[in-house]
């Protein structure tokens, strides 16, 4: 059975990706809406909006673990099956808080080769 990946999204977390996705909305500097994780491993992603024209892609920061974190496009299928060598799917960080807009996460995550929430770093 395929994983499903919008079940990690809540349906306010939905409405809001999809606000921001709107043409008006898209060029803005958004919050992340909802950080999805890969449990056991550094893959981390944060989402701010997702395509007003395609429902199964998303745009946010993106972590793979390699050093390397970089804002794109994610298709949220695609990640759907994905598992992790443990058999893991992705997950949604319940706790998680935004409280930057994400140029702001991006540029930290540049700094430290990875995402980070860390209000320590020294950012904008």
């Amino acid at each position: 059975m395929r994983y499903n990946i919008y079940s990690q999204i809540t349906i306010a977390q939905s409405i809001q990706l999809r606000k921001n996705g709107l043409r008006d909305y898209s060029s803005q500097d958004h919050v992340p809406v909802v950080k999805l994780f890969m449990p056991g491993t550094n893959c981390t992603w944060l989402l701010t909006e997702i395509g007003h024209d395609n429902d199964g892609l998303a745009f946010g920061l993106c972590d793979l673990g390699f050093g390397i974190p970089e804002l794109g496009y994610i298709d949220l299928d695609e990640l759907g099956s994905v598992k992790s060598k443990l058999g893991l799917s992705v997950e949604s960080d319940r706790s998680f808080k935004e409280k930057y807009p994400i140029s702001i996460y991006a540029d930290a995550a540049r700094g430290l080769a990875m995402i980070t929430e860390d209000d320590l770093w020294p950012c904008g």
